[in-house]
């Protein structure tokens, strides 16, 4: 079997080492970080993150951490009206065989970075950060990542995992920057014995508004609420984590009704982050070298599945490559073309689901809420099949 280099050990580079490791490779994780570790709150996964997570491994370890919750709610930001609501209970787990949870980052990367780390055929090397490659051609047999102190490391192949602002991608690709959407997102995480016991509901909750909205749910097994809140203000400049004044992100959001308010004033500690996502693009491969996760195709939060795309990605690398050194371009490409239309839509959906469904005004809001309110639960069903399902494999 190969030996395989990743560029990225955040979620997607260890769950492709994982996967590929499994199908008998020696898999180098190169982490640009001294330490492997995941910052960042909540994040939302889908019935087909779990079907990744379980042909991976570790479905049972995320699946002890997670929080179970009842619905999806979509209310009105300015009147605190209910919109509609998805159940995600009995019917929603028969139908698509796993459930929807919310967990921390750290309750996915862990049990992927304890796995890796008892993996033999794993080698995890923090503070080595993958600047570019270099190959002789499809028929060297090997492929050589180019570290920022220079050091090379050869493998027989290079699986780009690491990012929005992908090394590997900037040279593959080389479409430049990210797209930044215009959109800023307000973050913070508030302990649960904070938050008054009438508000502490067992939803994913979004309250929408003209050009924003506001969403929270409980993570940590529901010892924290996650806070999340976002504007469309028409921002051109990136922002990552920057600190945020909770006057300035009260003051950012003026309309809230009267329950989202008592909500978004329990934040403290705000960070700010301007929205980036890239378009889809059909070229994933070169040679023995491919991109996987953000690198591939980096999407807003919108339809809450950036995590749950990274993990199928992983998954679908592992099964490709279930093969020997001399069919690696080949099966990568196979890779390629078995991820491309999928991801592709989803980073679509998520652009037309902030625009549609969470920021519209006056007729296109009561548009979006009369055909929402018009839908079953089964029908609301239908309409997420296509993404939470577990046919991508």
């Amino acid at each position: 079997m190969a030996n395989i280099l990743i560029a990225g050990g955040g979620i997607g580079g260890l769950a492709a080492a994982l996967g590929l490791a499994g199908r008998g490779h020696r898999v180098t994780v190169l982490e640009r970080r001294e330490e492997f570790t995941e910052l960042g709150a909540g994040i939302q996964l889908g019935p087909n993150a779990f079907h990744a997570l379980d042909l991976l491994g570790v479905g049972a370890q995320v699946r002890d951490r997670a929080v179970y919750i009842d619905e999806l709610r979509l209310m009105d930001g300015t009147t605190d009206e209910p919109i509609a609501s998805m159940p995600l209970t009995c019917d929603y787990r028969t139908r698509f065989g796993n459930p929807y949870a919310v967990v921390q980052r750290c309750d996915v990367y862990e049990p992927l970075l304890e796995g890796c780390r008892r993996h033999p055929r794993i080698e995890l090397r923090g503070g080595r950060s993958v600047v570019g490659y270099e190959q002789r051609g499809q028929g060297s047999g090997e492929v050589t990542a180019v570290l920022a102190d220079g050091e090379r490391l050869t493998g027989a192949a290079l699986i780009g995992a690491d990012g929005i602002r992908s090394a590997v991608r900037r040279q593959l690709v080389g479409d430049g920057e990210p797209r930044i959407s215009g959109h800023t997102i307000y973050r913070t995480v508030v302990p649960v014995e904070q938050v008054p016991q009438e508000l502490r509901w067992n939803t994913v909750t979004l309250w929408a508004g003209p050009k924003w909205h506001f969403v929270h749910y409980p993570i940590g097994g529901g010892a924290f609420l996650n806070l999340a809140a976002t504007r469309d203000d028409g921002t051109q400049v990136a922002v990552v984590g920057r600190p945020a004044e909770r006057e300035h992100v009260l003051a950012t959001f003026p309309e809230l009704g009267e329950t989202a308010r008592r909500l978004l004033e329990l934040g403290r500690d705000w960070k700010s982050w301007v929205l980036c996502d890239r378009d889809p693009v059909d070229v994933w491969t070169d040679g023995r070298v491919a991109l996987l996760g953000d690198a591939a195709h980096p999407m807003l939060q919108y339809a809450a599945q950036g995590a749950c795309q990274a993990l199928e990605d992983a998954v679908v690398l592992a099964e490709s490559l279930d093969c020997c050194e001399d069919t690696v371009v080949q099966r990568l490409e196979k890779y390629s073309a078995a991820r491309r239309e999928r991801t592709a839509r989803t980073q679509l959906v998520a652009r037309e689901i902030g625009r549609r469904l969470y920021h519209p005004a006056g007729e296109l809001a009561r548009e979006r809420n009369a055909l929402l309110t018009s839908l079953s639960a089964e029908e609301m069903y239908d309409e997420v099949a296509w993404l939470h399902g577990a046919d991508f494999v």
